[in-house]
């Protein structure tokens, strides 16, 4: 049985995200991710960019960044502050 993915509230995850860094997956060389760090330098989580450009939609280019970063802000799942 799986359970439910729980978000973060937007105001608690600004204060635990420090950075959100665009890197290539250790794994798959052709495949770029969002990986999301704390202020202690700690990886969070991670994104698959392509499927965070279908869930934005189509945005314009010049907006695409603050887009991908709200989304991300209210996609921090809950099990973060334990890290």
């Amino acid at each position: 049985m799986s359970e439910e993915v729980q978000y973060l509230p937007l105001e608690e995850a600004k204060k635990i995200v420090a950075a959100i860094q665009e890197e290539e997956d250790i794994h798959n060389q052709d495949r770029r991710i969002l990986t999301v760090y704390n202020h202690a330098d700690r990886e969070v989580c991670w994104f698959d960019f392509e499927e965070l450009e279908k869930a934005v939609g189509d945005v314009p280019k010049d907006q695409k960044k603050e887009f991908f970063q709200d989304y991300i802000l209210k996609h921090i799942p809950d099990w973060a502050l334990d890290i």
